[in-house]
């Protein structure tokens, strides 16, 4: 499509813009060829121009303007998602929110920050401010914005605690703006927060965010070993479910994943399932008998604070990470396996695939009961056979939140209610927010037994990611 760019930055001339092509290319991308079906769909979607607002109100004008030229909108945080959540498929303005980074305040139990603030540095200015840490994380901790995690993301290390982004209490309050002649600034709270939590930025962009903090601990990461899967997966859910032990990660990994894909992991038996857990120091000793009744035996502890790769970067997504840096081929799933069934579903998936798809599993509460998203890593080989096991794990009760499509409704969210349609109307008339991410407006005919709409934006290069 083409965009009045140059009329957009003739009325904007005080904005921060990058016209870089290799930069604005960098700045349309984040981390979809995880998937090779996303890699082959989107790898030469671009942006025209990527905008650096300052402040809000850089934002308000920006939207006005883009506007009144029907130039589509994508907000960034830093581009760690992996459903091509922030890639415009329509051109336009790359959104950067980086530079609004600022954390506004911090107190005991609460944090308000802009949503280019970056997590990590949330953690450390609440640690030193009020004794606090935010409640979760995602694996990329180290480079994500708080602003991205909640638009893009879902859940990740604090999760086994928590519980997910959309459960109450998660999130406190978004400060957004609509796109509209005259965009509005508003203030979520309450059951309001869905209309964009998880939304990947198309009802709106979301300047300022207010999270509940949970106390800072001193963390250890451990790692322990298990004779077979299930006997880590069975810990593992004992684990979680201990109320009294305060914990942030509880990992479980099929061999052979750490001992082929961890460079500088500690000693594995070639056969042994792996436990990563994060846990508070004075509760060490309660995971004791535990440990013996599963079989397990400690293999490294460490202070989270001292690892050269803390644990949680051989977790969730970044499980993923480890292995592609040593086998381009590898995919994954995310998975849910629900409870009171989890444990039963996932041997019955061992059982099924073997080898050709490792068993990663990330313990979870969801709506208060324990239970587990798989991260499974995939040998791929075609993407029918893809399509294959996906539908395997569906027909067998575990649903997929499919990592292989980059709409709200075929990814993460499985459907858009009608108070966040009927938001959307409101807020982005024109639906220039990050088009074509949202069926439910695009195609409201869809439904789940058919694809949405390919969009094929084929590189004319092929360079490594």
């Amino acid at each position: 499509m083409t965009h009045d760019i140059t009329g957009l930055m003739a009325a904007l001339p005080g904005l921060d813009w990058i016209t870089d092509p290799a930069l604005v290319r960098q700045k349309s991308r984040d981390f979809f060829w995880y998937s090779p079906v996303l890699k082959r769909q989107l790898n030469g979607a671009r942006a025209d121009v990527v905008a650096v607002p300052r402040n809000e109100e850089e934002v308000i004008r920006l939207l006005a303007e883009c506007h009144a030229r029907r130039i589509p909108v994508t907000t960034r945080g830093a581009g760690t998602g992996n459903y091509g959540q922030a890639m415009p498929l329509l051109g336009g303005v790359v959104l950067d929110m980086s530079a609004m980074d600022a954390v506004l305040w911090a107190k005991p139990g609460l944090v308000r920050a802009q949503a280019g603030a970056k997590i990590i540095d949330m953690d450390r200015h609440t640690r030193a401010a009020v004794g606090g840490e935010l409640r979760f994380h995602p694996s990329t901790k180290r480079t994500a914005t708080i602003g991205g995690f909640i638009g893009g993301g879902s859940s990740g290390i604090g999760s086994c605690t928590w519980g997910i982004l959309r459960e109450p209490g998660n999130v406190l309050g978004l400060r957004m703006v609509t796109m509209e002649a005259t965009p509005r600034v508003l203030e979520l709270r309450g059951a309001d927060l869905d209309l964009a939590n998880h939304a990947y930025g198309t009802t709106g962009i979301i300047t300022e965010v207010e999270m509940p903090l949970a106390p800072a601990e001193d963390w250890l990461d451990l790692t322990l070993a298990f004779p077979s899967l299930m006997d880590a997966a069975r810990f593992g859910d004992a684990l979680t479910a201990m109320d009294g032990v305060v914990k942030k990660l509880v990992c479980v990994l099929a061999a052979p994943i750490a001992q082929q894909y961890f460079k500088g992991f500690p000693a594995l038996g070639d056969t042994e399932a792996v436990v990563l857990a994060m846990v508070a120091p004075p509760y060490l000793d309660a995971l004791a008998p535990l440990l013996a009744r599963h079989r397990g035996r400690e293999v490294a502890r460490l202070r989270t604070e001292d690892a050269p790769i803390p644990a949680y970067e051989f977790t969730w997504n970044h499980t993923t990470l480890q292995a592609l840096k040593v086998d381009r081929s590898i995919t994954y799933l995310q998975t849910l396996f629900p409870a009171p069934d989890h444990l039963a579903l996932i041997a019955r998936m061992e059982r099924e695939f073997g080898d050709e798809v490792p068993i990663h599993l990330e313990y979870v509460r969801l709506g208060g009961k324990v239970c587990c998203f798989g991260l499974q890593l995939v040998r791929f080989t075609t993407e029918e056979r893809l399509a294959e096991i996906i539908r395997i794990h569906e027909d067998s009760g575990a649903p997929i939140f499919n990592p292989h499509a980059f709409t709200l409704e075929e990814g993460g969210m499985k459907q858009v209610d009608a108070a966040q349609l009927a938001f959307k109307r409101q807020a982005d008339p024109l639906g220039l927010l990050n088009p074509g991410k949202m069926l439910a407006w695009d195609d409201p005919d869809w439904t789940p037994d058919r694809p949405g709409k390919v969009y094929l934006f084929p590189a004319s290069d092929d360079e490594a990611e």
